[in-house]
């Protein structure tokens, strides 16, 4: 079943104890980004700190109603352009706002999660796949029919094998 609209974010409020995603890709082609994105790379920051939106406001309330939201992401260096756009648009005021976000840097090593594609999974229970075209352009979402416990080990392999968001950008610019 594709996931769109309202039943996608259904997923988001109805989840009891977690939301946790895989991303595995350098970039994200997302139409509602892309002046963003270049005013960004034209020099435009933002605070994290004054970042208050919709996505920021529900982070915060799941915090408050000790529901996590997290996911890990696999890069490798040099970050994209979007990438840099990533953590410092998305993921810094993200972070400050509850979302647990962990780096899996697989430049000098091998990924042990070769071949894993993009996911969601809610409360260890639902996972919904997130289908892409090589470029990072989002094709759909599908809820997965199978067992979930191979994503399990995933989010395992994910968490163990990353660090915190903060932890990684010390020292890089972005």
């Amino acid at each position: 079943m594709s996931l769109a609209g309202e039943e996608w974010a259904a997923r988001f409020e109805g989840f009891q104890r977690e939301a946790w995603r895989l991303e595995t890709l350098p970039q994200y082609l997302m139409p509602q980004e892309e002046d963003e994105f270049e005013a960004f790379k034209a020099g435009a920051r933002i605070d994290p700190h004054a970042v208050s939106n919709e996505y920021t406001d529900r982070l915060r309330r799941q915090a408050a109603e000790g529901r996590a939201q997290g996911r890990v992401h696999i890069v490798t260096r040099p970050l994209t352009d979007y990438l840099q756009f990533e953590f410092a648009q998305y993921y810094a005021p993200h972070a400050l706002a509850g979302e647990q976000i962990r780096i899996l840097d697989v430049t000098d090593r091998d990924n042990p999660l070769a071949g894993v594609q993009d996911f969601w999974m809610f409360d260890r229970a639902e996972v919904v796949l997130m289908n892409y075209r090589p470029d990072g352009q989002q094709i759909n979402r599908q809820v997965y029919e199978g067992d979930v416990a191979r994503f399990i080990e995933y989010q395992r392999i994910a968490v163990t094998e990353s660090v915190p968001l903060e932890e990684y950008v010390k020292g890089i610019d972005v």
